[in-house]
């Protein structure tokens, strides 16, 4: 979220970030202000578990044992979770602060549900900033359609044209998922109707959500249905990256074409440069005309 933050503090607006103290990537910056909150664990405890989660992903077992092990380490993963986040909703001091400040909105991925209970506990609208959130749980959060039969599902690999064994897969295999989110979703539905003196569901916490600012696009991602408060934003991440030298170009020609089209990147080198480099480019419509075209400085796909 660091680059919508940034934004935000260009346009006026004052932003606190609330993190543990035990963290692995918010580091300090001029454009947000911090709130820490202590947790149960010791950075050293953290560090030792993030290693070994991801070394499991790189283990060569066979299969049941993969998933056993994965299961375990998702449970692991999940109290870890759970812990941090009520050392946040539980800390008194920490949630009258935040009260107290009258804030405008809580920017949050509902992957990891404490930011979208945080935010339903303070009554403040909620703009989630997701890639996407497992078991379906978006479609429900925001009552969108969402056909087994039209869109499919994740890791099933299977096309946007599915064959009738296909939706079937498509529709059997999310039931392995609830599992999934059985185990590690379930905490955050305790503390909020803990918090919220009633009983509440995770949909619930999710349908309080104003906007859904969604890490990709129709290009990358099948199209599917989606609401009016859904919205795109798959280019946030892509960093703006200088335009490439001429010496770069040529690599990439030698790189990409054999050896006996050198005469085809003699010729067209330059061109390529052209297009590659922001600044003024002439471009051939035909054998008699020549447009030119003012670029803005930028990356260009």
């Amino acid at each position: 979220m660091r680059e919508a933050v940034r934004e935000l503090h260009t346009r006026g607006h004052q932003a606190v970030v609330v993190a543990p103290e035990v963290k692995l990537h918010i580091k300090e910056e001029d454009f947000f202000t911090t709130k820490t909150y202590a947790v149960p664990y010791t950075q050293d405890e953290f560090d030792s578990f993030v290693k070994t989660h991801v070394c499991l992903l790189f283990k060569k077992v066979h299969f049941v044992t993969m998933f056993l092990e994965t299961i375990a380490s998702l449970k692991t993963v999940s109290l870890l979770f759970a812990r941090s986040c009520e050392a946040l909703l539980y800390n008194k001091d920490l949630i009258r602060d935040l009260n107290a400040s009258s804030f405008d909105v809580v920017l949050t991925d509902p992957i990891y549900p404490c930011g979208a209970v945080l935010a339903k506990y303070l009554s403040i609208p909620a703009v989630f900033f997701l890639r996407s959130v497992p078991c379906d749980l978006d479609a429900e959060g925001t009552a969108c359609p969402n056909p087994f039969s039209y869109v499919p599902r994740l890791f099933t690999v299977n096309p946007d044209h599915m064959t009738f064994f296909q939706r079937v897969k498509n529709m059997l295999y999310p039931l392995g998922l609830k599992y999934i989110c059985l185990v590690s979703l379930t905490p955050y539905e305790r503390m909020a109707s803990e918090l919220l003196q009633r009983e509440v569901s995770l949909g619930e916490i999710l349908a309080s959500g104003s906007v859904w600012l969604f890490r990709g696009d129709f290009v990358m991602d099948y199209p599917r249905p989606i609401m009016p408060n859904m919205v795109f934003i798959g280019g946030i991440n892509c960093a703006n990256r200088k335009p490439l030298s001429q010496v770069c170009t040529a690599a990439v020609f030698q790189s990409v074409l054999p050896v006996e089209h050198n005469l085809f990147i003699k010729k067209f080198k330059k061109l390529f440069h052209h297009i590659a480099t922001p600044g003024r480019c002439s471009e051939m419509v035909g054998p008699n005309h020549q447009t030119d075209m003012e670029l803005p400085s930028g990356t260009y796909f």
